[in-house]
């Protein structure tokens, strides 16, 4: 049985114009548009940001979809990037479904790529908060 193909929701360097964007997604989605994730917030990696599970946070990010007959292919890719494997207790991220908020308020479930425990605490202890939950207007 394969993983669920959910969309993906992307804050950092997959979101468009930034620098994974066309390395990862181009030719490979159907949709992509803006959206909100309740729930986390952003600390600088320096680089690229970090997600955080934290109740009351709101991070900016877009829903993408992929196509179907890309979608495997993406999903491996997408793990490879976030360093994330299941179950492997060295991941800097940890792929884990969410809901988000479409634009008009409509809620759908996606993959989000989140710190892993570790670096969550760490962040939590040292790191830079990104007070907008945008990592474009973390400046």
């Amino acid at each position: 049985m394969g993983v669920v193909r959910l969309p993906f929701f992307v804050y950092g360097t997959l979101r468009p114009g930034e620098q994974n964007h066309d390395f990862y997604l181009r030719g490979r989605t159907e949709s992509e548009e803006p959206a909100l994730m309740r729930g986390l917030v952003l600390y600088d990696g320096p680089g690229y940001p970090y997600a955080v599970e934290e109740p009351g946070g709101v991070v900016t990010g877009e829903i993408v979809t992929a196509r179907p007959e890309t979608y495997d292919e993406l999903l491996r890719a997408l793990d490879r990037l976030e360093d994330y494997t299941p179950g492997d207790p060295r991941n800097l991220y940890e792929r884990v479904e969410r809901e988000v908020a479409r634009t008009d308020g409509t809620l759908v479930r996606a993959w989000v790529y989140v710190a892993a425990p570790t670096i969550a605490a760490r962040l939590r202890a040292r790191g830079r908060l990104i007070e907008s939950g945008d990592w474009r207007t973390a400046g």
